[in-house]
């Protein structure tokens, strides 16, 4: 398995992501296009790119500086621990308040308002554990 968030692991992701209409379908339906960021909250700069054009990935990569309209991060363990056991609505809803999921760009409350972009979201952390 390829290190998480390297260019390799952002690739398989993004094949993934078009594999899901539950991503793909939602988020065309409102075209949403957008340039998310993943890493860890102790670093300067995310690690992996995910680019995202009317709902469906047009590229996964390392991240080189790319403007970005979300920028998600949580440790490596949380990262691992939503991908061994997806999270619901509820439990995102902790770990951001709590800190264990912090947004650098990006407006999560927002985006838990817009049931095509919330629904997705959620969902994206099962293909996370399929890249």
């Amino acid at each position: 398995m390829a290190e998480l968030f390297s260019a390799e692991w952002m690739t398989s992701f993004a094949e993934k992501w078009n594999e899901e209409p539950e991503l793909t379908g939602p988020l065309g339906e409102i075209g949403f296009d957008s340039t998310i960021g993943y890493g860890f909250p102790d670093e300067d700069q995310p690690r992996g790119v995910l680019v995202v054009e009317n709902g469906k990935a047009v590229s996964g990569g390392a991240y080189e500086g790319q403007d970005l309209n979300w920028d998600i991060r949580a440790s490596q363990e949380q990262w691992q621990k939503w991908m061994a056991k997806p999270p619901g609505m509820m439990s995102l809803g902790t770990a951001f308040a709590s800190g264990k999921m912090k947004f650098k760009a990006g407006d999560y409350a927002a985006m838990l308002k817009e049931p095509k972009m919330a629904k997705p979201f959620i969902k994206s952390f099962s293909v996370m554990a399929k890249a």
